[in-house]
């Protein structure tokens, strides 16, 4: 498991700010705000991410019937705050086997979902499907959210994007043919306004996606 920051967009190494750059840098993408090391999920490490985020750190609660959190990773310093969320969640797939899932909330530009999605990125932009309606819709903090089909990516995953609060949302959802739960109108949740009730969210074993 890493203990160092990473990059973003790539998990290569990261330099601290410094004498000849006040932002975290990349050898490959230059300034990027750092990806924090990966922990095991608990509702610790969750309350973490939460406190200090700028973005929302979104889950789908109620979690499906048989799904726990698997884990969560932010991107940022203590000085920029939280800039990407990703959260993990796992359990049994629609039709039958393991499914799993992450959710990502991001500014424009850092990459962590494209990372997830398996495409060049930094953003969905071209790769979205925008000439069709959306595929699938979510309540998100309370608000139906379209997100459409993600173009060329892996076929092991499908990929959803979308715009919510002026921020990117990505679901990446292992197997492919799992993306069917993006179709039950799944209610998000934005963590940070959750209150007590992150003490109650069931924590399963660290999700590997999380780690790649």
């Amino acid at each position: 498991m890493r203990g160092e920051p990473s990059c973003p967009k790539c998990g290569g190494r990261v330099r601290a700010p410094g004498l000849f750059a006040d932002s975290w840098q990349c050898d490959e993408h230059g300034a990027v705000y750092p990806l924090q090391p990966v922990v095991p999920p608990s509702v610790e490490a969750l309350g973490v991410v939460v406190s200090r985020s700028r973005v929302p750190v979104w889950m789908p609660w109620p979690l499906p019937v048989g799904w726990l959190f698997t884990g969560v990773v932010s991107a940022g310093d203590d000085r920029s705050g939280g800039r990407a969320t990703a959260v993990a969640c796992s359990g049994p797939g629609p039709l039958g086997g393991q499914g799993e899932m992450v959710l990502v909330a991001e500014e424009l530009g850092v990459g962590l979902g494209a990372r997830f999605a398996g495409i060049p990125g930094p953003d969905p932009g071209p790769a979205m499907c925008l000439g069709k309606p959306p595929a699938a819709k979510v309540i998100a903090a309370g608000r139906p959210t379209g997100l459409w089909h993600v173009n060329g990516t892996p076929p092991d995953r499908a990929v959803f994007a979308g715009e919510s609060f002026g921020l990117w949302l990505w679901a990446v959802v292992w197997p492919e043919e799992s993306g069917l739960l993006m179709y039950d109108e799944l209610i998000l949740t934005d963590l940070r306004e959750a209150g007590a009730e992150v003490d109650l969210v069931p924590c399963g074993a660290l999700s590997p996606r999380l780690l790649s």
